[in-house]
């Protein structure tokens, strides 16, 4: 086995990271207070070439594998989870399903501009009332000549509703020739009649992200806009979300390790009882559990990355990584607060803002308890 990674890895961490520290870093805190998506912040992504990293050049991407672009979201994340989630959504729920199953028409028409950071592109599956249960889709559509008629609603899209986000696939139930359910996926932009989009304030964590909800009131959409065929919308969507869960784990590693980092600096200046807090063992002990976990989630990770980009099964991994990385990122961002004392909970430390941003990686594309089933399924445990 070989964890070492090439010299472009490596140079993709680096020039992110800094990246991270130059650009975002400085702004992070105003964007989170004001909840102001950044135009600026996404363009400049987008010419460094972190939109469809894993997209052949010929679709405007770069050619490179899956583990670098989780590199790329984990160094955004460790400075600030909204422009992660904004990368990590774009890339992963937003480009992936029309890479996979789209039409080579779809992918040319498609997938070059939103390599670009000029625009950008939802994952519509939640619903008020279907979340973990993904099969619980209310929202329909049927032909009407040569147009697809969607009537419904969507809630929890990322990249959903600011004026780059130029469409959203959307799951929705269709009848195949005997009047059965079944799911289809269907791509829906902007402009199409009936599509309305609502922007979702009030956020604790990801405020300088975009969230939206999606109004289908008689949307008219053209035939050829259905991804994949008739029937293929839950293949679509669940298999989306095993990749996903590659770019939510990746964002809990980050926001773990720039917790870490944040702490161990604090405790390097702070002085009490005469000399700096690291020294004392009740704390050194909990960076020493800190970068074990650490270490472990990131093995889990880039092991999964790597059976995707080899071609080899990896939802079960997948599953893993996301549920690890997310609950170590709670722990960890935790002990950080709590090494920064009353300092931890004010919103002049960067450390409070990954505090809020981590949670909803136990949350957001699937739950602990629905990573959990996936893996017992996959272990013979059902």
């Amino acid at each position: 086995m070989n964890f070492e990674l090439t010299e472009e890895q490596n140079m993709i961490r680096e020039t992110v990271r800094d990246f991270a520290e130059r650009e975002i870093r400085p702004v992070a805190k105003e964007l989170d207070e004001k909840a102001e998506f950044s135009v600026d912040l996404t363009r400049k992504m987008g010419e460094l070439g972190l939109f469809g990293m894993y997209l052949p050049e010929k679709y405007g991407g770069q050619g490179m594998d899956v583990l670098s672009y989780i590199i790329a979201v984990e160094e955004i994340a460790r400075v600030d989870g909204s422009q992660a989630a904004t990368l990590a959504a774009h890339n992963s729920l937003g480009i992936w399903p029309i890479y996979a199953y789209g039409t080579e028409e779809q992918k040319m028409k498609y997938l070059p501009p939103l390599c670009t950071g000029g625009a950008l592109w939802g994952f519509g599956l939640t619903e008020p009332t279907a979340g973990s249960d993904s099969r619980g889709s209310k929202t329909k559509a049927h032909l009407e000549g040569n147009e697809w008629v969607i009537n419904g609603s969507k809630i929890f899209i990322t990249n959903g509703s600011h004026d780059i986000s130029v469409g959203s696939t959307a799951q929705c139930i269709t009848s195949d020739e005997n009047g059965r359910k079944e799911f289809s996926a269907i791509i829906v932009e902007k402009g199409n009649p009936g599509f309305k989009r609502v922007s979702m304030h009030g956020k604790m964590m990801w405020r300088a992200s975009d969230t939206a909800e999606l109004y289908f009131d008689d949307c008219r959409v053209p035939k050829e806009n259905l991804l994949g065929e008739i029937g293929q919308g839950s293949k679509i969507m669940l298999s989306t979300l095993d990749g996903g869960r590659l770019s939510i784990a990746a964002m809990g590693l980050g926001h773990a390790q720039g917790a870490f980092d944040l702490a161990l600096q604090y405790a390097k200046e702070r002085k009490q009882f005469g000399r700096p807090i690291v020294q004392f063992q009740v704390n050194s002990f909990k960076f020493a559990d800190m970068a074990l976990k650490i270490e472990l989630a990131r093995n889990l990770l880039y092991k999964a990355c790597w059976l995707k980009d080899t071609g080899k099964p990896y939802g079960m991994e997948s599953a893993m990584a996301k549920l690890y990385c997310s609950e170590i990122a709670r722990e960890i961002v935790d002990e950080a607060v709590q090494i920064h004392g009353g300092y931890g909970l004010m919103k002049d430390y960067d450390i409070e803002r990954l505090f809020r941003d981590q949670r909803l990686l136990q949350i957001g594309e699937g739950t602990s308890e629905i990573q959990r089933l996936v893996i017992a399924r996959h272990v013979g445990a059902k």
